[in-house]
């Protein structure tokens, strides 16, 4: 006779979000964004997010004419984005976790590029716009199609940015030559969309660099958890995992964790020390 074992109880919040991100073609993007923060708080309702941003799309939409073009629909979203609304960077506390938590940055206005994104986008796509994440080096940025070209937006500012203050940026992070313009193909690489699923492993991946700062395992292995979720196939962030069940003397999962990046990660370049770490936990 077989046995079924039977979880009883609730979804746990990995399990949420699990099933919010195992499509790609029915990816929900805000509310998946919206889910990170029940690892602070597992009761928090994501359709709280949902809804608010549902209430200032339809304020938003009774101001604009029916017929308005890109940049005037664009106009009237910033000016209420940022200007009614007051979104804005959270620059005396850039890093602080809880600037990825869209609940959180709809409570204060303030977040980081990203998690601004995510309200922007949400209610640029309700106004009908083609806009994008842009995982621009350094800065997460917004584009929208606008007839044959596109309008690249800092989503801190509401600043549209041209050739050469993306030159500019690029140049400040060392990663172009001082007084040289970086070729057409060039930035068209840089500017490429962000995918909804790639948009959150960024925001997961900061607040991972942020845990392991403070070098709060609990945290970090809680985004662990979502990033193999997340990318299944993102072999490093197992050994990562593994790593941190070290450090909390969980030595069996330790060491699955570590044997799954040693099988599936051959070329590796720490494979030695990662075999040699495995060896010392039998």
């Amino acid at each position: 006779m077989t046995l079924i074992h039977l979880r009883l109880g609730p979804p746990t919040p990995l399990d949420y979000f699990a099933t919010l991100v195992a499509s790609d073609e029915q990816f929900p993007l805000l509310e998946a964004a919206a889910s990170l923060v029940q690892d602070e708080n597992p009761w928090f309702d994501t359709q709280e997010v949902l809804a608010t941003l549902d209430q200032m799309l339809v304020r938003l939409k009774r101001r604009i004419p029916v017929d308005a073009s890109v940049k005037v629909r664009i106009g009237f979203l910033n000016r209420y984005f940022f200007n009614e609304l007051g979104f804005a960077g959270n620059l005396n506390n850039f890093y602080d976790a809880e600037n990825s938590y869209i609940s959180t940055v709809l409570r204060t206005r303030l977040g980081i590029p990203i998690s601004l994104a995510v309200i922007w986008l949400e209610l640029a796509q309700g106004l009908g716009l083609k806009s994008v994440g842009v995982g621009f080096p350094g800065h997460f940025l917004v584009k929208t199609a606008c007839d044959q070209a596109h309008i690249v937006m800092d989503p801190l500012s509401g600043q549209s940015l041209s050739r050469e203050d993306l030159a500019e940026r690029l140049t400040h992070l060392g990663l172009y030559a001082e007084g040289t313009q970086p070729t057409e193909r060039l930035l068209a690489q840089l500017l490429t969309p962000c995918s909804p699923r790639a948009l959150v492993a960024r925001m997961l991946h900061n607040l991972k660099e942020i845990h392991a700062a403070e070098s709060d395992a609990q945290r970090l292995l809680a985004v662990l958890d979502r990033l193999i979720v997340l990318l299944p196939q993102a072999w490093s962030e197992y050994r990562d995992r593994g790593l941190v069940k070290v450090r909390r003397g969980d030595t069996q999962a330790a060491k699955l964790d570590l044997q799954t990046y040693v099988d599936h990660a051959p070329d590796a370049q720490d494979l030695a020390q990662v075999n040699q770490l495995i060896d010392s936990l039998n």
